[in-house]
């Protein structure tokens, strides 16, 4: 059996929504899920769990599960 990674480190993948800005952490593939730093207004507002479908496209093009 082919053993799956339970989470991918990513460094220097960040995109802006509305006048928020995220950094992407690390990726879930099992979860389908990312977690990123989120910035509101410039202040760090914490890490947050968001759903793989909710990523903009160029970032999932970045991040591309196999």
């Amino acid at each position: 059996m082919a053993k799956h990674k339970k989470s991918i480190e990513f460094e220097n993948i960040s995109f802006s929504q509305e006048r928020n800005s995220y950094t992407v952490l690390r990726f879930f593939p099992l979860k389908m899920s990312v977690d990123v730093m989120a910035y509101e207004d410039g202040v760090k507002a914490g890490v947050k769990n968001i759903p793989f479908a909710h990523l903009p496209k160029e970032i999932k093009k970045i991040i591309k599960p196999n």
